[in-house]
């Protein structure tokens, strides 16, 4: 019994496909200013209440980290200013799947290693 049932009854209905289309980031505006990229806002708030309460430095640690999450990201923002960036930037980016270029590069990141496992089983019952 297979896992995925794709093209079944041989229609292709167009939900489904074995393509990757990966985004071409391309500059369509002015290169948009770091600050516009990110709202810390929240986090911030947070973080310095952290900073000035009586629990032990580890937990501040932690708590601060936590707080990190908070932070809301732009990504048609960032999209722009990886059009923009240089090589170094755009790599560094990548690797912090702030933008997605390369399939494998994402998987090579980890990024999608559960996706991957899917892919490969799909595609390996729809070759058989």
């Amino acid at each position: 019994m297979a896992l995925f049932k794709v093209k079944q009854d041989g229609r292709d209905d167009g939900k489904y496909t074995k393509d990757v289309k990966i985004p071409h980031y391309k500059i369509t505006r002015n290169k948009p200013p770091v600050a516009s990229l990110y709202d810390s806002t929240k986090a911030n708030q947070l973080i310095a209440k952290i900073r000035q309460s009586g629990v032990t430095e580890e937990e501040k640690e932690f708590l601060i980290n936590a707080a990190k999450r908070h932070i809301v990201f732009n990504y048609g923002n960032i999209a722009e200013y990886y059009a923009h960036a240089d090589k170094e930037m755009q790599e560094l980016m990548e690797e912090s799947a702030l933008v997605i270029v390369d399939i494998d590069d994402a998987i090579a990141n980890g990024y999608v290693q559960l996706s991957k496992r899917i892919q490969d089983l799909i595609w390996s019952e729809t070759d058989e």
